[in-house]
């Protein structure tokens, strides 16, 4: 359904006739308390050339009004073909500053796929701040002869992108890799620095700062380390330990942990009892690695639809919140706040963060106000990949006229597919959209695009198209 809007004549005509009761009773009021004057002065005339010629109660006398109405009109009008592509399982609208002008099925539950990650992005952001950073720490008592007596733990921080020197030019990565991450050499390199000479004890991968579900439990199998998972609070190179397939930790923890005794060793530190997933007994930090800002983590995540990083966000929300690092506890703060806003939650369900799960539901006014509640020049706006451009959308939009401009973020899974961001506009005005297509068979081959390039796109780049506030203003 499209929202109804009243007829801007009725609206103005209304104002007229406020305006006009309201200068009558001024009149008569100053008639009553006006003295007169037998020999007035009298002022000189005013320079007839000089005096507007709109009347008090013309339409122009509202020009910002008028202009918005008509500009939004005639956009609804070139929305039109969008809507009716829009099936009755899928939804679509646009807004623009926040305010829908049109929209086909705005309020149905629809499987989000990665669209969910804009929540995701946004609580994030507000529960952590663009500035929150993620720390790895290596804890243990080290000696004055270069020697840690007992075990060398790594205290897993949350950090999602903490990473090898060969991670992102991986295999498994070669069609979007990973941005923005934390070398793990620079924590090895940090103990060498201190005096570190050798590990008699174990090293201990230690992630603890979250619960130990490492994958969505309701995600199909199939999607399974393929797509996301497993994760953890302490987790390097998405859980690879080589390069090879199969080459995935059961534990996260544990495949750190492997992977640090690695670089320990081939730095020339001997580590005597290999690698463990546990609980690091010692608190006394010898070195730390920072990550970077959560702006760049959030442009990662996005960019590249990370989903280990997505999942690992909605542990982190929920442990600043309420004290617990689980996804339970993180969507939970992702609603509140949601709430808070005045998003409209009806039909949403939250299962996950990273939107792998099929039993999710968003609706497209939710994603609307989501967007809406932010900016395109936030950090959530800044780190949406761009027409043409980058990340996801790098090969969609080529030649357009939103190449370049446009930002958004995609979502696919088998039978859905989605586009939720914003379009700035001449003007200082900021378009808002989503499209989430529930039908079988959409996100094969190229069948999305004859509606995200050939009848969203042109639709968007019309506004505004009717007459500015100049040319309405009074004359």
């Amino acid at each position: 359904m499209k929202p109804r809007l009243a007829s801007p004549l009725i609206v103005l005509a209304s104002v007229a006739i406020t305006v006009g009761m309201g200068l009558a009773v001024l009149w008569q009021w100053a008639a009553a308390n006006t003295t007169f004057d037998p020999q007035p002065t009298i002022a000189a005339t005013a320079d007839p050339t000089l005096n507007l010629t709109t009347p008090v109660l013309s339409l122009r006398r509202a020009p910002g009004v008028l202009s918005r109405r008509l500009n939004v009109d005639e956009f609804a009008a070139e929305l039109q073909p969008l809507l009716d592509a829009t099936d009755g399982t899928s939804c679509s609208a646009v807004a623009v500053d926040g305010q829908i002008v049109a929209a086909e099925n705005p309020s149905i539950p629809v499987i989000p796929a990665s669209n969910l990650k804009l929540a995701v992005a946004a609580v994030a952001l507000d529960v952590l701040g663009a500035n929150y950073t993620f720390a790895t720490a290596a804890v243990g008592e080290l000696g004055s002869d270069g020697v840690v007596a007992g075990d060398l733990g790594i205290i897993g921080g949350g950090d999602p992108v903490l990473s090898t020197d060969w991670w992102p030019t991986a295999q498994v990565n070669a069609g979007h890799p990973p941005i923005n991450v934390t070398r793990l050499e620079d924590l090895a390199d940090q103990l060498v620095a201190a005096g570190l000479t050798r590990v008699a004890g174990r090293v201990v991968g230690d992630g603890s700062r979250y619960d130990d579900e490492f994958f969505g439990p309701s995600w199909d199998p199939s999607l399974k380390v393929a797509e996301g998972g497993p994760y953890d609070a302490l987790l390097v190179n998405d859980g690879w330990t080589t390069q090879s397939i199969g080459g995935v930790a059961a534990d996260p923890a544990l495949g750190a942990a492997q992977l640090f005794t690695a670089l320990l060793r081939e730095r020339g530190v001997p580590v005597s009892q290999g690698a463990v997933a546990g609980v690091a007994a010692f608190s006394n930090e010898i070195a730390a690695v920072q990550s970077r800002p959560l702006s760049a983590i959030i442009e990662e995540m996005l960019l590249t639809s990370d989903n280990n990083t997505a999942e690992m966000l909605v542990k982190e929300i929920g442990l600043m919140d309420s004290g617990v690092g689980s996804t339970a506890a993180g969507l939970q703060a992702i609603t509140n706040r949601m709430l808070g806003w005045g998003v409209p939650l009806e039909g949403v369900v939250l299962i996950d963060g990273s939107g792998l799960a099929r039993d999710s539901r968003l609706t497209c006014a939710t994603l609307v106000a989501l967007l809406a509640h932010g900016s395109v020049d936030d950090a959530l706006g800044k780190g949406l990949p761009v027409a043409a451009t980058s990340g996801t959308l790098t090969d969609v939009f080529v030649g357009s006229l939103v190449a370049g401009n446009l930002r958004a973020k995609t979502g696919t899974l088998s039978g859905v597919k989605a586009l939720a961001g914003y379009l700035p506009v001449v003007g200082g005005s900021t378009i808002q959209f989503a499209v989430v297509l529930n039908t079988p068979g959409v996100d094969e081959g190229t069948a999305y695009l004859s509606i995200w390039e050939d009848r969203l796109a042109p639709a968007l780049v019309t506004y505004p198209s009717a007459a500015t506030v100049a040319e309405l203003a009074p004359r």
